[in-house]
């Protein structure tokens, strides 16, 4: 059965009105963003895994997540460049039974340039001359936001070549992730710019204007004249590539602004994180790029702003010790009666930041087609198990 039928028929048995689920059946691409620390790791891994098992097909989770958490939730090592199937065996284990497969990998820069370079190099000769300069891994580590450019080259690359149904991103932390979206123009940007136009004026030419000498002679001294070759030559060697990267670049872009894919936000519904969640809830809109959903973690119950659990709480305290007679429990009176003390005591003291919690999600809720809660769990996610728990809660089953 091809993914488009497995898919229709999930959307027919699903009846509710903007779901995680139907979203995910119409796109091929899901890149999860936000602030840090608010669980996107679990959250693209969770997400990516009941695609898998609810659709069919092949999924993908990558993740440019440094924390490397991924590998270890989904229980097979070290995560790389290359994707590695999860094994059904780990599926069975968290009593899961999945109709695709999934599979997940993890940005290897230095593996990822070297592609890029293979790729775009004119011939053998530049290839090698590249990959052996002595400031190629120094300066493709740094400049151009070369991290957040190669990431987003190397979800194109993987979505062009038409291996997975459905690819989820874990992205940096929101401000990074604004890079993350931008360095695909920057880069295009940069091939075409006068800064690297005169970089690449080989250092020994007789050529130098007079106006740049004094750079060369202050550079010269404080670098030394090899170092400024070295950089002339490497950038002489990269702008051979201008065309393939240029255009590969706005490729890339492409790809993000295609109907295929959708971007979630996630966010814990704490202030700080609301805030860096509307900064690229705001940076999505003004890129004209799909907000498809957005995904609130660690959320308190509703039930702690019910005013008749209020109420009951209220009583609970002042009434404890003459509730402590009635229960049929063997156990001191005045130990109950503390104890249900502390309970009614609980509940109020939630009460508060579960109010302030939802005056946020009314503000946060505009922005997206789909908005998913998934509360707090008192065990660490750390394993498919966990995963299959959170993912539950995703697509509300």
């Amino acid at each position: 059965m091809s993914w488009a039928t497995e898919m229709a028929g999930n959307r027919s048995a699903s009846r509710d009105s903007g779901s995680l689920e139907q979203l995910l059946a119409a796109k091929e691409i899901l890149v999860v963003c936000g602030p840090g620390g608010v669980g996107k790791t679990t959250i693209a891994a969770a997400a990516a895994m009941m695609a898998s098992t609810q659709f069919g097909g092949r999924v993908l989770v990558l993740t440019v997540d440094p924390a490397r958490r991924l590998a270890s939730a989904l229980g097979i090592g070290q995560l790389g460049n290359t994707e590695i199937r999860v094994p059904d065996a780990a599926f069975e284990a968290a009593g899961l039974e999945p109709r695709g497969e999934l599979w997940a990998a993890m940005l290897d820069m230095k593996a990822s340039w070297d592609d890029l370079v293979s790729d775009h190099a004119p011939d053998s000769d530049v290839r090698d001359a590249i990959l052996t300069n002595p400031l190629y891994q120094n300066v493709t580590g740094k400049f151009v936001q070369s991290h957040d450019y190669i990431a987003m080259e190397r979800l194109h690359e993987i979505h062009s070549s038409g291996r997975y149904d459905l690819i989820v991103v874990d992205t940096p932390p929101s401000r990074n992730a604004i890079d993350f979206l931008e360095a695909p123009g920057r880069m295009a940007d940069f091939f075409s710019s006068r800064l690297l136009r005169w970089l690449t004026v080989p250092y020994r030419s007789r050529l130098v204007s007079a106006a740049s000498r004094p750079f060369y002679t202050v550079a010269d001294r404080l670098l030394g004249s090899q170092f400024l070759r070295d950089i002339s030559e490497f950038f002489g060697l990269f702008q051979t590539m201008h065309e393939g990267f240029v255009e590969r670049a706005r490729a890339v872009e492409r790809t993000l602004a295609d109907r295929r894919t959708t971007f979630a936000v996630v966010s814990t519904l704490e202030a700080a994180s609301v805030d860096e969640a509307e900064y690229f809830i705001e940076a999505l809109a003004e890129r004209r790029l799909h907000l498809g959903a957005l995904m609130l973690n660690r959320v308190l119950p509703a039930g702690f702003r019910d005013r008749r659990g209020a109420t009951a709480a209220r009583r609970m305290i002042r009434d404890a010790e003459a509730l402590a007679d009635q229960l049929p429990l063997d156990a001191p009176a005045p130990d109950v009666a503390a104890v249900l003390t502390e309970i009614g005591e609980s509940y109020l003291n939630y009460r508060l930041p579960a109010s302030r919690e939802a005056e946020l999600r009314e503000e946060l809720e505009v922005a997206a087609d789909v908005v998913v809660s998934i509360p707090f769990f008192d065990a660490d996610i750390h394993d498919l198990e966990g995963l299959r728990r959170v993912g539950e809660r995703l697509w509300d089953v």
